[in-house]
């Protein structure tokens, strides 16, 4: 790689898209990607009326265009995925190769972040280097980084690339002392904060070291100019893509009501001040990223089980070999950690989506270290590489048999296409949705001519609201009426399910089950009921 790196960093680029888009379609498509890309993007593709996040928009020429998607997530990748569904069609492998390519481009950003960080001592001749194209390799094989992005969507992977260009685009200022790049750096990082929030965990520690290593080139005698009109522009350039969120919090208060509301327990539950307890789950979830072995809803259960110690041992040699080196991305890793110890929603696994990369690349720059300063560890080295990689890729194999039996598992199965796709045949275009999860990926699948009715309530996943059977009981008189729920072992939202087939009892009801849409191995996961007219 050493002589050829760009050429390298292409190839891993070329065998991340072979494991990305095999079988595509598989799993099912999860409610988020369907929500927060999909639906809306077909909406403008159709000309159908939009359905905004909170009904905020920005009125073009007759077309209300949404500006978030979230309180916290804005709507970046509904209009990345405009021109792919408008270019290839409306399916599930045509909406996910908006995560694929986010991923592809993060590769190549992490491979010039790298680069970057092993050249700090010659800022002067930067390149992509051998360390730069062995990080592309290692995300290019990693099962994390290869499932993450094959539903980017669902992990708002599109954080990945802003967040890791607004590093390499700091590291640029420092290196040139070149305003423009200090201004890019801040659009990227403003950028990253609108796709998703949850950037935070990397652009704000980033941002601080960014100064602090700009301050140590101060007292060199080498730092770039930071005057007023500088810090002026650069505050400009952070603040024009965050206009959206401005304008969305304006009109609602949504993501402020959020992080005020949520700050001390989340959405779902997690105490927020409970730092060790969080920061224990963390911490396992930072090793599980390394190994791969979460994926549980492609059908089993495979892992690198060496990952996280290889990564260990190789972080250790790099800090014994070069520590002022290595003292950047570790500082970057341990804020991106402490940081997700709090949550608005719950400690899930995949926001380790964007903290993962940073890890590989704090791992490729010791092992670059070592290799430059330690000699006679260069065959341990190598071995460590290969092994790496080669248990990385009989994961990611493994994972993908899985999935070919399985075709995906709960509210990733494939289940959902037929449950769409029967809704759709049967001109059933408005059934009552009685659970999460289900009103997104209909519309998507269905080309937006199945539009579920959500009444269950967002107010709480444990129990319905006061207002439920207020909602419940008008549709309850028209026998035309369907309604979809999960299967009781897959239901999400608790306790709707019981007050539906009680309100239906107490009225005189009957009630039939008429359809149940299983996952490939018999398990059920959705139906669909139908009532009969009261008897008084």
């Amino acid at each position: 790689m050493a002589g050829r790196p760009l050429f390298w960093v292409a190839l891993a680029g070329v065998a991340y898209l072979l494991l990305t888009a095999y079988q595509l379609g598989l799993p099912g498509l999860h409610y988020d990607e369907a929500k927060e890309a999909g639906v809306n993007a077909v909406e403008l593709l159709t000309g159908s009326p939009t359905t905004p996040f909170r009904n905020v928009a920005w009125e073009i020429g007759g077309v209300r265009l949404p500006l978030m998607v979230q309180d916290y997530i804005g709507a970046l990748n509904v209009y990345l995925a405009l021109p792919v569904l408008a270019v290839t069609g409306v399916g599930v492998p045509n909406l996910r190769l908006v995560g694929i390519l986010t991923g592809l481009v993060g590769l190549f950003v992490v491979a010039h972040v790298v680069s970057a960080w092993e050249r700090s001592a010659h800022p002067q001749g930067y390149r992509l280097t051998a360390a730069g194209a062995l990080a592309a390799w290692m995300l290019a094989l990693s099962p994390s980084f290869i499932f993450w992005c094959r539903q980017g969507i669902f992990v708002t992977n599109l954080i990945q690339p802003l967040s890791f260009l607004a590093i390499w685009l700091g590291l640029r200022w420092l290196a040139t002392g070149r305003r423009r790049w200090l201004f890019a750096t801040c659009f990227a990082a403003g950028l990253a904060l609108y796709a998703k929030l949850l950037a935070l965990w990397v652009v704000g520690p980033w941002l601080a070291l960014l100064l602090w290593q700009w301050n140590q080139a101060r007292r060199r005698g080498q730092a770039p100019r930071l005057d007023a009109p500088t810090l002026v522009g650069a505050l400009l350039a952070g603040l024009i893509p965050l206009i959206p969120l401005i304008w969305f919090n304006l009109a609602t208060l949504g993501t402020l009501q959020t992080l005020i509301n949520r700050a001390a327990q989340s959405y779902y539950g997690v105490d927020n001040t409970a730092l060790l307890a969080n920061a224990s789950v963390r911490l396992r979830q930072l090793a599980l990223s390394l190994r791969g072995d979460h994926f549980w809803y492609l059908g089993g259960l495979y892992a690198n089980l060496l990952a996280p110690w290889l990564a260990g041992a190789v972080v250790a040699l790099g800090v014994w070999t070069a520590w002022r080196r290595m003292a950047i991305p570790l500082l970057l890793v341990v804020s991106a950690v402490i940081a997700s110890c709090f949550t608005i929603s719950d400690l899930f696994m995949t926001h380790y989506a964007l903290i993962l990369p940073v890890v590989i690349m704090t791992v490729t720059l010791a092992w670059a270290l070592v290799w430059q300063q330690r000699r006679e560890w260069r065959g341990a080295l190598v071995l460590v590489a290969a092994v790496w990689m080669l248990l990385d890729l009989q994961t990611t194999l493994a994972y993908h048999g899985a999935l070919t039996r399985s075709g995906g598992l709960a509210d990733h199965s494939d289940a959902g296409y037929r449950l769409a796709y029967h809704l759709q045949a049967n001109g059933l275009g408005a059934p009552i949705a009685l659970d999460w999860g289900l009103d997104a990926p209909v519309r998507f699948l269905s080309g937006n001519s199945v539009r579920p009715v959500e009444i269950f309530g967002y107010a709480s996943p444990d129990a319905p609201d006061a207002e439920f059977v207020a909602r419940l009981t008008p549709f309850l008189d028209n026998p035309d009426n369907v309604y979809v729920l999960h299967a009781p072992a897959q239901t999400v939202f608790a306790g709707r399910r019981e007050i539906f087939l009680a309100e239906v009892a107490a009225r005189g009801q009957a009630v039939l089950l008429e359809q149940v849409f299983s996952q490939r191995d018999g398990t059920p996961v959705f139906e669909v009921w139908r009532l009969t007219p009261p008897t008084r």
